[in-house]
């Protein structure tokens, strides 16, 4: 169970967004039975709520942590199918830790783990490890006499609480009176149980595609990248849509097209976003793979860019010590569609993201495309470099800080290796989910990207074909 909890070669259990890795050869029922009895052990609750993506496998492990939380004494709310976010509200809502069964953008043959604290919040680093050190300890986990064990109980409404929810928290007014057509692709994942319903009812006339719940996601793959978007795309133009929305599996990203059937750059919708909310002395957290259209608007508005490593845990944790600190922070994320707005959630929501930016149309009473023209001036480049056993990740590891070391630009190891030239920024660094090497490169001019991508990636192919 240990060995196959280890999706990549020495990887932490909880990588940068939990844990994940292909049903029956990398994760299996008896490891969620053991990372449920490790997180009810190390949480000490007596309830948790447990929720899943729409993953063919999904039924079977949530049935897998019940079965791990009630033996060592913790009852369980089981909440169905609902979007991760969903889950998030619940717990928050119910002041219960939760567990949410998902692999979020990955392939269907992947599931995973996400942990949430009685906030809504997601765990904080601390807590995951201690979660992991209690799991990979030697030792039977602390199950409790039968008359002790855990009971279970069905919520059906989890779906329409979190809709309630999220029309409370938007200008729903504003919307409606904008009489937006929104063509909503949840690519058959969480999504599809809630952001259509959740647009109707926001006064949107609303289209729908790969809005079927399947745990195969027949009509694309769960990625809400370009390359997956062709249908929406297409779809958009074929229905006069004033925005597509397109979503990952567990519906906690959103992705845009324009009105005129382009997508729209998720570090592009991030800064104009962060643009409507940012005041002087805001902070707005991102990742140490931050586009310099963000930093723009940070620096615009007069607020502070706080960088993390990659990962939506890293910026949850950030933004909690911020807000402790006394800081306001507007806005966080990634450019990769994953949006906090934590004067609502400290939670990424890909359906309050995506009305968040319905409110901006009606705002700026102009289209998609105008709305973010100014921030849709720069190319990026994104490599994914496979390697197959520990030797071939270190000798990647070794090539990337020979080359950062050596080169001609300022130098931040937040999360890996990041060199700014001035007119471009190039970032590698392994993942905490896969088995990869990943490469983000960032300039005005396409060529240039592709030229900075390759200062990290020509060294790290190189030994990939060794």
């Amino acid at each position: 169970m240990r060995a196959a909890l280890r999706v990549g070669a020495r990887m932490e259990l909880f990588g940068s967004s939990g844990i994940r890795g292909v049903v029956g050869t990398e994760l299996a029922s008896g490891d969620v039975v053991a990372v449920a009895q490790a997180v009810g052990s190390e949480l000490d609750a007596g309830r948790v709520a447990v929720a899943r993506d729409t993953r063919t496998t999904g039924e079977m492990l949530v049935d897998a942590a019940v079965s791990g939380f009630t033996s060592v004494g913790v009852s369980v709310d089981r909440l169905g199918r609902l979007p991760t976010p969903g889950l998030q509200f619940y717990a928050e809502r119910e002041g219960v830790p939760g567990l949410m069964v998902t692999a979020s953008h990955n392939p269907p043959e992947y599931n995973g783990i996400k942990l949430v604290a009685d906030d809504g919040v997601e765990l904080p680093r601390d807590r995951l490890e201690a979660i992991e050190s209690r799991l990979l300890a030697d030792g039977d986990p602390a199950a409790v006499a039968w008359h002790e064990t855990g009971e279970t109980r069905f919520v059906d409404d989890a779906r329409q609480r979190y809709v309630a929810d999220l029309l409370g928290a938007v200008d729903r007014e504003a919307v409606t009176d904008a009489d937006l057509t929104v063509a909503v692709d949840p690519g058959n994942g969480a999504g599809a149980l809630t952001s259509p319903t959740f647009f109707r009812r926001l006064g949107c006339t609303v289209k729908t595609i790969h809005a079927q719940p399947d745990g195969h996601f027949p009509g694309r793959n769960p990625e809400p990248v370009a390359e997956n978007l062709g249908d929406l795309r297409r779809f958009v133009r074929a229905t006069d849509a004033d925005l597509g929305v397109a979503h990952d599996g567990d519906a906690d990203r959103a992705v845009f097209v324009d009105e005129r059937g382009r997508v729209v750059s998720g570090d592009a919708a991030l800064a104009a976003l962060a643009a409507a909310e940012l005041a002087a002395g805001d902070t707005v957290v991102s990742a140490v793979n931050a586009s310099q259209r963000l930093v723009d608007a940070a620096d615009e508005a007069g607020a502070d860019l706080a960088l993390t490593p990659i990962g939506s845990t890293h910026i949850a944790t950030r933004i909690r010590r911020l807000r402790a600190e006394g800081h306001r922070v507007a806005v966080a994320g990634e450019g990769n569609g994953g949006i906090i707005f934590p004067d609502y959630r400290v939670a990424r929501d890909g359906a309050y993201t995506a009305a968040r930016f319905c409110e901006l149309l009606a705002a700026r009473d102009a289209p998609a495309s105008r709305v973010v023209a100014r921030y849709d001036d720069y190319e990026n480049v994104r490599l994914n470099v496979p390697y197959e056993d520990e030797r071939e990740r270190e000798a990647m590891l070794e090539a990337i800080e020979r080359t950062a070391r050596g080169a001609d630009a300022d130098l931040n190891t937040t999360d890996g290796y990041r060199l700014d030239y001035g007119d471009g920024w190039v970032l590698a660094r392994p993942s905490g989910t896969e088995p990869v090497v990943r490469v983000y490169a960032e300039a005005r001019d396409a060529d240039r990207a592709a030229d900075l991508a390759d200062v990290m990636g020509d060294p790290l192919s190189g030994i990939e074909a060794e």
